[in-house]
């Protein structure tokens, strides 16, 4: 069956990103494990669903989507000063460690930390992922119309339409 728009695909993937020319392996879906997700409905990045658009059940695939195509370019200006009185009472994070953070209108994201000066904590608010070239490589497992509940809620309930708890 081929891919089209509200139907569930779950595929493999081995994802690598390009570092200063060398390609590092970041991470992987498995026949046993594999990405499930409803194709059209603005989850996966946009560019990724318009290189699967012509394959079918079965197809291997490999392609590279530019940084400004997977998560963007990396912005300079991304960096936020927290102060450090938002971290009173608790461990002051260090540096690397990933922080959930959310802005005024509720929307929740995450920083990393990337220094810590006299009265501020430095947070790089970029994708991990920004400025990199992504290459996926994999197989296309199965693809079937989604059923109607997953229609309503806009998303995949696994490889077979049912919910797994």
């Amino acid at each position: 069956m081929k891919i089209e728009s509200k139907h569930v695909v779950s595929l493999t993937y081995d994802l690598y990103v390009d570092k200063d020319g060398t390609e590092e392996f970041v991470e992987k879906a498995t026949e046993e494990q594999p990405l499930t997700f409803l194709y059209g409905a603005g989850q996966m990045l946009p560019k990724f669903e318009e290189n699967l658009s012509s394959l079918s059940t079965g197809d291997a695939y490999d392609f590279r989507l530019s940084a400004a195509d997977a998560y963007g370019e990396y912005d300079e200006e991304a960096v936020a000063n927290l102060p450090k009185e938002m971290f009173d009472g608790t461990d002051m994070p260090e540096i690397g460690s990933i922080l959930p953070l959310q802005d005024n209108q509720g929307h929740r994201f995450q920083g990393q930390v990337v220094s810590i000066a006299e009265d501020s904590v430095i947070v790089d608010l970029n994708h991990p992922m920004a400025g990199q070239e992504l290459h996926f490589k994999g197989t296309i497992l199965n693809v079937r119309p989604a059923n109607e509940e997953e229609m309503a809620h806009g998303h995949a309930h696994g490889p077979d339409g049912h919910h797994h708890h």
